[in-house]
Parts: structure tokens; sequence; C-alpha cells
């Protein structure tokens, strides 16, 4: 058996809340894995779609900038995310549990956070549970029929202090960001345990070259240019007896679901994050309307709290993310 990764982020741009990278990891057949572009949609099209529809009983597994709108919600994103997570493993009951599997090392660091501090509450918070269950068990049993497993997720958040100290030191938030896509490439890698493992990430801004960077965070590897171009740039590490291939591409989303997949989870995450955040101003400031955290409307949600956040002498530096 083989592993397909599929890496993708949510939050790059905002000026408030986390940025959150993903990787998803699926056991898959080789001969799957060898495929030019492995089609994990059509090998679980009896319980995965990427077309949503009220009539489609199958998850919908897609580009979650498509799945999720937020005037309606955060249903269908959280089903998605906790119906996969779900066929490989008992649910998560609440945030706290949702971090401590996909997310770890990020529970220690939001003491450092006052609107972090004592974040939780149940999941799932709008989905329907029975229906999350349903959907995790029809999932289950297409990808034991097909030879497919999750076999691991692993999520970083990025929070908005440790943000900010990482851009400092790099002078370069498109650095910070392919820093943290190559840390959870090499935790699964590690993971593989010298399994054939390939790698799709969705491409991060206009870069085509990343040689140097993989040089640098796999110096124990060998590496081979397989392509640099304007929609795809691949790499072979090889370090025998086993060989990676890493890929970079343009709308990842909508050619690899493990890609699809880790979008959702990163915006999931990210939303619970913002949940988070809106309630602890709106506890603080009368009336005060939530913000999905991005440039203009972050202004203006910064502008309304100026004054609790000179009451409590909050450290602007931990709330409000350097662009």
């Amino acid at each position: 058996m083989a592993i397909v990764v599929g890496i993708d982020e949510a939050g790059y741009g905002p000026l408030l809340g986390p940025l959150v990278v993903t990787g998803v990891a699926f056991e898959v057949p080789d001969e799957v894995a060898a495929a030019g572009s492995p089609d994990l949609w059509s090998l679980l099209s009896d319980s995965v779609t990427r077309r949503p529809s009220r009539r489609d009983l199958r998850l919908p597994v897609l580009d979650s900038k498509k799945l999720y709108q937020r005037a309606a919600g955060l249903s269908l994103l959280e089903g998605s995310a906790l119906a996969m997570l779900q066929s490989a493993q008992p649910p998560p009951g609440t945030f706290l549990e949702l971090l401590r599997r996909i997310a770890p090392q990020s529970r220690e660091l939001l003491a450092q956070y006052p609107w972090y501090r004592d974040l939780d509450f149940e999941l799932p918070m709008e989905a329907d549970a029975t229906a999350v269950a349903m959907k995790a068990n029809l999932v289950r049993r297409n990808a034991r029929a097909a030879g497919v497993r999750l076999a691991g997720v692993v999520c970083e958040p990025l929070l908005e202090g440790h943000f900010n100290r990482l851009v400092n030191s790099t002078r370069n938030k498109a650095v910070v960001l392919l820093g943290v896509t190559l840390r959870i490439v090499q935790r699964l890698l590690a993971r593989a345990r010298g399994r054939t493992t390939r790698v799709f990430v969705d491409r991060q801004g206009g870069r085509s070259r990343y040689l140097d960077p993989l040089m640098t965070a796999f110096a124990e590897f060998e590496l081979e240019v397989l392509e640099e171009s304007a929609r795809r740039s691949a790499y072979r590490l090889i370090q025998a007896p086993s060989a990676h291939t890493v890929e970079f591409r343009t709308d990842g989303e909508d050619h690899h679901l493990p890609i699809a997949l880790a979008s959702i989870v990163s915006k999931y995450v990210r939303e619970l994050f913002m949940k988070g955040l809106n309630h602890y101003w709106s506890a603080r400031v009368a009336a005060l309307r939530p913000t999905a955290g991005y440039y203009t409307d972050a202004l203006r949600f910064l502008e309304d709290i100026a004054p609790a956040v000179q009451r409590e002498r909050i450290d602007r530096d931990l709330l409000v993310r350097q662009r």
C-alpha cells in the first residue's frame, strides 16, 4: 500500500484569526498511487461527490471556498470535515478534542491568547450529528471496498502572535506558509515509514520553483526535478529504498480529493477559532457585529473593539496579523 497526501491552507490573507495548514494522508493500493493523477473521487464515488446537491446523499468533498458560504452557515463544511474524520475513528466530541487529535501542538499555545484561552464547545456545532454519522458509515464502507483508508490528518494552526513572530524573522509571509507546509510534509513522510508517498500541494501564489527550500527541508534525500511549469512543479525525493514525489499545482483542490479535504479541514478549524474570537469580543462590546477577519471588515471590527482592547491592555501583536 502507498500513501497519497494533500495539503492546503485557509486564512493566508486575513488580518485577524489564525493561518491554518492541513495535511491529509490516504492509504491506497500501489497501482492507484502510481497513476499519473490518482483519482480518489472515482474510487469513492459511491459515497463522495464534488457536486453537492440536496438530493444527493453522498458526502461533498471539494474546495472549501465553493463548499462554504458564510451566510449559509457552517453546516455543510462541518458535516464534510467531521464525517470524513469519523469514517476513520470515533468522532471528536469537543473542539479541544479535535485539536488534541489533529493539532496537539497548538493546545498549549491557546493560553497565551485571551480569546482562545477558555475556548471549547461541543461538536458538531451546526451539522446534524446523525446525518454526519450516516455519511461517515457510507464513506467507511466504500473506502473499505476500494482498498482506501484515511491514514492521518495533521493540522497546524499558526496563531496570530506566532504568525507575526515568524513574519518578522523571515520578512515574507509566503516563506512562513511554505515553511509550515514543508514541516507537515516531513511529519507525514515520517509516518509513512518508507512507503511510496505522493504529496500534492495547492500551489502557493505565483511561485513555480521549490527546489531550494525542498533541498533545505530534506537534506537527507537526493532530489530530482520532474517538472517546473506555469501550472505544475514536481520533484522526486529519493532515499533508498524509498522514492517519494512532491507536486505543487494550481487549482489543486479541483484535481486531488486529498487537497480538497485538506482545504475543508483547514477552513473548518479556522472558522472554529473565529467563533471563539468573535464570542470573546462580543461579550465585551455591546451590539458588536462578528467578523470573518478579512481586511476591510477587520478594520471595522478593530475600530469597534478599540476601547475594549485598550481597557484590557491587549498586545496588538497578539491580535492583529502583519500582512
